[in-house]
């Protein structure tokens, strides 16, 4: 059993950067995939980014270049550094775990409750 939450949302102006917490509970975090979600109102969720357990990376093309996700294993933490934000990236973000990984949000087993990021311009 693996608890998320996210910290870290808050308004921002357009421009600004970001920095979201997901704080984990267990003690195989680091066994596990890691990936960002967002969901915007009126919306489907989508994929930001995930990292491995190895610590391999994929972006979603609409934050590549601006977004970063790392982890901490010591801290049972993943990260999501959000620079150069746009009115676009409004949504609630969550956290999610899953042993296998990947873009695809359904193949992921344990999520946080979200996080809301909110962008003006």
């Amino acid at each position: 059993q693996v608890q998320l939450v996210e910290s870290g949302g808050a308004l921002v102006q357009a421009g600004g950067s970001l920095r979201l917490s997901c704080a984990a509970s267990g003690r195989t975090f680091s066994r596990y995939a890691m990936a960002w979600f967002r969901q915007a109102p009126g919306k489907e969720r989508e994929f930001v980014a995930t990292i491995s357990w190895s610590n391999t990376t994929y972006y979603a093309d609409s934050v590549k270049g601006r977004f970063t996700i790392s982890r901490d294993n010591a801290k049972n933490t993943v990260y999501l550094q959000m620079n150069s934000l746009k009115p676009d990236d409004t949504a609630v973000y969550y956290c999610a775990a899953d042993i296998s990984g990947g873009r695809n949000g359904d193949l992921y087993r344990y999520w946080g409750q979200g996080t809301q990021v909110t962008v003006s311009s």
